[in-house]
């Protein structure tokens, strides 16, 4: 296991997507089948609970909840280090 750190915006998305959770009937069926089967990682590992945060695959899952993936979108798109730089 390893250590990620998150500073900036970032820190305020992870929160909103680990609240957004509950807005999201599979998220919260896939968290409620790991939590009764007393795992942290179902189906192989295409789902993972990691600090609160639900892994699919490896990534962040941001639930559907079109407002919060606009915005992790517009954070990841448009920085200079995506290599956009707005064009």
């Amino acid at each position: 296991m390893y250590e990620v750190v998150v500073k900036g915006p970032e820190v305020d998305v992870l929160e909103k997507i680990k609240k957004a959770r509950s807005k999201d009937e599979d998220v919260v069926r896939v968290v409620e089948e790991m939590k009764k089967a007393g795992v942290r990682e179902l189906r192989g590992d295409e789902w993972k609970l990691e600090e609160d945060l639900v892994l699919k695959e490896g990534k962040v899952y941001v639930p559907k909840d079109e407002e919060l993936r606009a915005e992790v979108i517009w954070l990841h798109h448009d920085v200079p280090t995506a290599g956009h730089g707005g064009r």
